[in-house]
């Protein structure tokens, strides 16, 4: 078994097309193996900002020799009229490599079996890698130098060895070699002596080719520095990926700015540090310190430069955020609720200013329907995008609400208003936290539900893997509140709600309805299968009730009778439409009838949904005697009606559960 190495050097590259050109080559590499059915063991896949690696291992020597059937032209073609080929007879012996006694007649037409000789894995891996390469995709891939192929980086080399020998490939104008190159600041010809040998050798030459190797050095050296100060470190998955894809051989300094930027509210001087300098904060006793942590891709003893550079560059940012913070807050939060007006929310859509009024106008519509009368959820609606006007969140965008919360602390707003203004964006993304107060989670289903009636409305709905404005993110957001949060809410009756207040009047419910309904199986679908989802979907609208679906879901999953589910199917295969006409017992001809009337009146409506599936199981014997013992279609059409209205009886006490037919 062999093993083999490919690593593509590069000028820096983007460190967000990293993650995902492993991704890329790890399937390319696995497909090409197997489409060629070359035997292996695994394909890792390493990468650091200059360099792209491959090494797959337990590759067997050749793919093997393979047998086809090849057809060739109709008899009457391949030979004359004396037996002998003809030209095109000949023709396909001299294509194939075959003799005359080779091929035989099947169904007027002449075949042959061919042995498709299998190749060496390197004449596969010459003729294939070039291609995995090329097949690439990412942003802004560019043309470099005089040539025609893109690329995201220029390619500066190539390593390419099979065991101990080099196998021989070109990617755009770059040739393979054994050599690779070291850390710009130390040896810059490596020879890989066998792929065994690479990540060592690397290792040797101050770079970790392992990602995953130096994410854990970075949180190492993190924490070991903090330990020192006796902080903590705190920096989220983002960051800590970033870093990890900026350095090939991470090494900690830590850096000291002016206690008097501490003064200004703590997600600006963090942001600032982790978003726009990728430090890593530092806290005490819970509370940010005037100290952080930089990862340097730096060797040797002297930080003094590198620490003095750092603390200039924040020192300059942080500037700009105090006199911003001074300046927006000579004034209230509440005086710029006004400057919204000044803001456009979207094309048609009106300004920020009529979605704040819209989304107050909804908010008191939720808050009544839930029972809070709070004066804090009407006041969170109306300051929730008044921090968009002020300087800071212009020049730090990310922090809308955060700000927002901050300003109105300043300006002496209620906490669970500053609260509300902060929490009425989360959750921040598909695994973050949902607003805790009452009033982010009002305010935060408002605004999203606002924001996506008019996406709709501007006929702009996701298409594909493509949601620029964002909308099913918020749509996520919205049913992880109500489930987070228990929320007995029924939101398409909000829906409705929030397309009727847009300035543009079109009927886009039923879509977004629609469009509601299907994110919530697919965010479930992970959880509980999709029959399940679809079967507790088709008999009520999910929405009226997103709680009250999940409990069904819940109890059907777990449904372990497959008698009860015949005859819940056998009702619905009979029952053409649904009978609208009452159950008549003095037409009842079969003691069976009355048996099965008295045991659906016996499933109370009140029950909980498991005691409910319970009941509903055990009258499933008197289910079973009626069709043994009736004959639903009867001669005389009052009898057949009446059990068919009996059979709709049924059927709703099924359908408070689901659509069994669906599963």
């Amino acid at each position: 078994m062999s093993k083999y190495l490919l690593e593509i050097g590069t000028e820096e590259l983007p460190y967000r097309f990293i993650p995902s050109a492993i991704e890329q080559l790890r399937a390319g590499f696995e497909n090409f193996l197997q489409a060629n059915k070359i035997d292996y063991d695994k394909v890792d896949v390493y990468a650091t900002p200059r360099r792209l690696a491959v090494i797959a291992g337990g590759l067997s020597q050749k793919s093997p020799d393979e047998e086809k059937i090849v057809k060739g032209p109709i008899k009457k073609v391949a030979y004359d009229e004396n037996g002998n080929l003809t030209k095109a007879g000949e023709g396909f012996l001299n294509k194939n490599g075959l003799k005359p006694e080779d091929i035989y007649i099947e169904n007027d037409y002449i075949h042959a079996k061919i042995v498709i000789k299998g190749k060496s894995i390197v004449e596969l891996l010459q003729q294939n890698v070039p291609a995995i390469v090329m097949k690439l995709q990412g942003s802004h891939f560019m043309r470099w130098g005089y040539n025609d192929e893109k690329f995201s980086r220029p390619i500066r080399w190539i390593v390419s060895v099979l065991d101990k020998e080099e196998v021989k490939i070109k990617i755009i104008d770059k040739e393979s070699s054994l050599y690779s190159r070291g850390h710009r600041f130390a040896q810059q010809k490596v020879m890989i002596g066998h792929p065994d040998d690479y990540v060592e050798t690397m290792r040797n030459a101050c770079v970790i080719v392992d990602q995953n190797e130096r994410k854990q050095i970075i949180i190492d050296k993190a924490k070991a520095e903090a330990d020192k100060l006796g902080a903590t470190v705190r920096y989220t998955d983002d960051l800590l990926d970033e870093v990890t894809f900026i350095t090939e051989y991470p090494v900690a300094a830590v850096c000291e700015f002016d206690p008097k930027y501490l003064e200004i509210p703590e997600e600006v001087t963090v942001t600032v540090m982790a978003v726009h300098q990728r430090y890593f904060a530092l806290y005490k006793d819970g509370k940010l310190i005037n100290k952080f942590i930089t990862m340097t891709n730096y060797i040797g003893d002297e930080f003094a430069n590198i620490k003095a550079g750092n603390v200039r560059v924040i020192k300059a940012r942080l500037d700009d955020a105090v006199f911003f913070f001074n300046e927006d807050t000579k004034k209230p939060l509440a005086d710029y609720v006004e400057d919204l007006k000044g803001v456009t929310f979207q094309k048609g859509m009106g300004s920020v200013y009529d979605k704040t009024q819209r989304v107050i106008a909804l908010s008191k519509a939720i808050a009544s329907d839930l029972g809070h009368t709070a004066s804090t959820i009407e006041r969170t609606a109306l300051l929730c995008k008044a921090d968009l006007t002020t300087s800071l969140v212009f020049e730090f965008t990310e922090l809308q609400g955060f700000i927002g919360a901050d300003y109105a602390r300043v300006s002496n707003e209620d906490e669970k208003v500053a609260e509300g203004i902060k929490e009425h964006y989360f959750p921040l993304n598909a695994e973050s936290e949902t607003a805790k107060g009452i009033e982010g989670q009002i305010v935060g289903i408002a605004d999203k539900l606002d924001t996506i009636s008019a996406v709709f409305a501007d006929g702009k709905k996701p298409t594909g893997s493509s949601d620029p404005l964002g909308v099913r993110r918020a749509a996520l957001g919205i049913m992880r509140t109500i489930f987070d949060a228990g929320l007995k809410l029924d939101l398409a009756k909000y829906i409705e709600h929030a397309v009727k207040q847009l300035p543009v009047q079109k009927d886009c419910v039923e879509e977004v309805n629609e469009f509601f309904i299907q994110r919530l199986i697919i965010m479930l679908s992970d959880t509980y299968k999709k029959s399940v989802l679809e079967a507790c979907a088709a008999v009520k609208n999910p929405l009226y009730d997103i709680i009250d679906y999940v409990e069904r879901v819940k109890i059907i999953s777990a449904l372990n009778c497959p008698q009860m589910l015949e005859s819940a199917n056998r009702v619905i295969r009979i029952l053409k439409q649904d009978s609208t006409a009452p159950v008549d017992t003095n037409l009842f001809k079969e003691p069976a009838e009355g048996m099965l009337y008295d045991a659906i009146n016996s499933v109370n409506e009140n029950f909980k949904y498991g005691a409910y599936l319970d009941a509903l199981q055990s009258i499933n014997p008197a289910v079973e005697k009626f069709f043994a013992d009736v004959l639903v279609m009867d001669k005389d059409e009052n009898v057949k009606k009446n059990r068919q209205s009996l059979l709709t009886m049924l059927k709703k006490k099924y359908e408070r559960l689901a659509d069994f037919s669906k599963l």
